[in-house]
């Protein structure tokens, strides 16, 4: 893998989990390294991106402070969403939000524009990024 994707992957891992960055920045980022979807595995505690050629890379997520609900609030994981589109969740709290709301995980379509949030029953919540 090139040097420079790597450390644009590295880099959006690291600000993500600081919270400072918006994610509209680190969306652009990652779409010009060439990185066309992630995924956060709350269960394993890790991210990998994927890449167009094939590629993957995964780094840790941190060990979460609240436990993964059994059921699925598709309006909480939504809410926690919208409050992170305004700026007001940021990135760390957003994954205690949604680990409360029943969510193991989401797929972010980078270049698709959504994210699919899932749930442990195979339920499923399409968000669209804001225009």
């Amino acid at each position: 893998m090139d040097g420079n994707i790597y450390n644009t992957i590295e880099w959006a891992s690291k600000v993500s989990m600081e919270g400072e960055v918006p994610f509209a920045e680190i969306v652009r980022t990652l779409l010009a390294a060439g990185v066309e979807s992630y995924y956060a595995d709350y269960r394993a505690n890790r991210k990998t991106y994927y890449l167009p050629n094939g590629e993957a890379v995964t780094m840790e997520l941190p060990a979460p402070l609240v436990r993964i609900a059994h059921a699925f609030d598709d309006a909480a994981v939504h809410a926690a969403v919208v409050g992170a589109q305004k700026g007001e969740v940021k990135y760390p709290y957003f994954l205690e939000l949604t680990r409360f709301a029943g969510c193991v995980g989401y797929i972010v379509w980078l270049s698709g524009g959504h994210v699919t949030y899932f749930g442990r029953n195979g339920e499923t919540l399409i968000e669209y990024f804001p225009k």
